[in-house]
């Protein structure tokens, strides 16, 4: 596969199924994809060193790759009612972790930035020390009290009760409140030096391997599940229907919307670098 386009995304199930027909050389006339697998806070690091053609990353990590990387307008992860949670193991109000230890999945992650953003609005005083540990590894950590809170991401958000742990807070509640977008999670990104007509073409295909999934569900079924990670297929059904929506097939106004207040806000509290005004134009 020496002509083919490296790419990189998660074994989640919202990415095996978006890029299933691209990725098994089904989409007419799209170039062809060495895929490998990685959880997103590998591929953040990917892009800033910049390794591969084509990631799967965090909107968080954009800031610091967007000179050799073009956003695609498509095959990305936003959404409503699909946020961050904060965990704790009983009951609780924001208050409450004031000064406490908080564990989550990275600091270079969309999740990273939501949770500070409600923290400065919430948390007087703010939080304690923050601990990075990997996302499966987090409501483990909450459930024997080695930290006071986690912040998860994925499909924990359908599972966290089994852990016997409560649900402190909803960063994406907090993010449409305040804000009236949707959240901004995934992000596809491809390297600008591939010139502008085959980031097009690019675009293209994802936004086809998008539309051949919707056409055929079962298509990709066995794909998704193969890569889940032993995750309960109806749970894997929940998983892509929260995050593969209108935002997958494009952006549109309100999702390039959603990442420049995202990225804005965040930079306003030091969290990023600013973005330069033309930073997130494509092709």
């Amino acid at each position: 596969m020496s002509d083919a386009l490296k790419i990189a995304y998660s074994p989640c199930p919202n990415d095996t199924f978006v890029f299933h027909a691209w990725a098994h050389g089904k989409v007419p006339g799209a170039p062809a994809l060495d895929v490998t697998f990685a959880d997103i806070d590998i591929t953040n690091g990917m892009a800033e060193r910049g390794e591969f053609d084509i990631l799967k990353v965090s909107y968080a990590v954009l800031p610091w790759v967007l000179e050799e990387y073009a956003l695609l307008p498509c095959g990305g992860a936003l959404g409503r009612g699909c946020g961050p949670l904060v965990l704790t193991k009983e009951p609780g109000e924001a208050k409450d972790l004031a000064g406490r230890t908080v564990a989550v999945p990275s600091e270079r992650s969309t999740a990273y930035l939501l949770f500070r953003l409600w923290a400065a609005e919430e948390v007087p005083g703010g939080v304690g020390e923050v601990k990075v540990l990997p996302f499966d590894e987090i409501m483990p950590a909450v459930r024997d009290g080695r930290v006071d809170a986690g912040l998860v991401i994925h499909e924990a958000r359908f599972t966290y009760r089994n852990y016997g742990l409560s649900c402190l807070a909803d960063m994406g509640e907090h993010w449409e409140r305040t804000t009236g977008l949707p959240i901004p999670l995934g992000a596809i990104i491809a390297k600008r030096s591939l010139g502008a007509e085959r980031l097009r073409e690019l675009a293209a295909a994802a936004r086809e391997s998008v539309r051949m999934a919707w056409d055929d569900t079962e298509a990709s079924r066995a794909y998704v599940l193969e890569h889940a990670q032993e995750m309960d297929p109806a749970v894997a059904d929940q998983h892509i229907g929260l995050y593969v929506n209108e935002f997958t097939a494009d952006l549109g106004e309100n999702g390039y919307a959603a990442v420049r207040g995202l990225l804005t806000r965040a930079a306003a509290e030091g969290l990023v670098p600013p973005l330069g005004r033309d930073a997130l134009s494509f092709g």
